[in-house]
């Protein structure tokens, strides 16, 4: 890798960094090809982005971001699991480290807040953000359903005594 490349490799890390809220650091060391490949299609599913970047690039790229603090995490091979979605890199790579132990979750980002390994465990546990919208969709559209069926309680109410009233005389 030229100076170029690398230039250019800093520059669209650092783009990244400025674009995303969660980065989780992962050591990847022994998965083969085919677990790799399953990973990136599973991580890419989730609109994740996984990297496997050269360290000191990524500390070079870090500086001055909110996500600095993550460098004394990268030694050896890691990848970096990014996302606008502060849940949706934790839960991926999370569930895929419970069927691999070759995969370890070193840590991470959210914000500007570093977690260990315990904190993305806990952050992969919290709803994602397409399920935290539906939930609260639901909890909106429920008083306006139950709204409308107690204001037709009261017309068919009238309706049901008018109707006995009919059949009595």
């Amino acid at each position: 890798m030229n100076r170029a490349q690398k230039a250019e490799a800093v520059a669209e890390l650092q783009k990244t960094f400025g674009e995303v809220e969660a980065v989780v650091v992962t050591q990847n060391a022994g998965l083969t090809a085919a677990q790799a490949t399953e990973l990136r299609v599973q991580m890419r599913n989730a609109g994740v982005s996984y990297k496997v970047s050269k360290n000191r690039l990524v500390l070079r790229a870090l500086e001055g971001s909110r996500f600095e603090g993550i460098g004394s995490m990268l030694k050896g091979p890691v990848a970096l699991a990014t996302s606008n979605d502060p849940v949706a890199a934790a839960k991926v790579a999370a569930t895929f480290a419970k069927t691999n132990d070759k995969l370890i979750i070193v840590g991470g980002a959210l914000g500007d807040k570093i977690l260990d390994f315990a904190g993305v465990d806990a952050l992969s546990k919290l709803p994602s953000l397409d399920e935290m919208r539906a939930s609260l969709l639901a909890m909106i559209q429920t008083p306006a359903t139950r709204l409308a069926v107690l204001a037709q309680a009261p017309a068919s109410q009238l309706a049901r005594v008018t109707k006995a009233y009919a059949d009595k005389g």
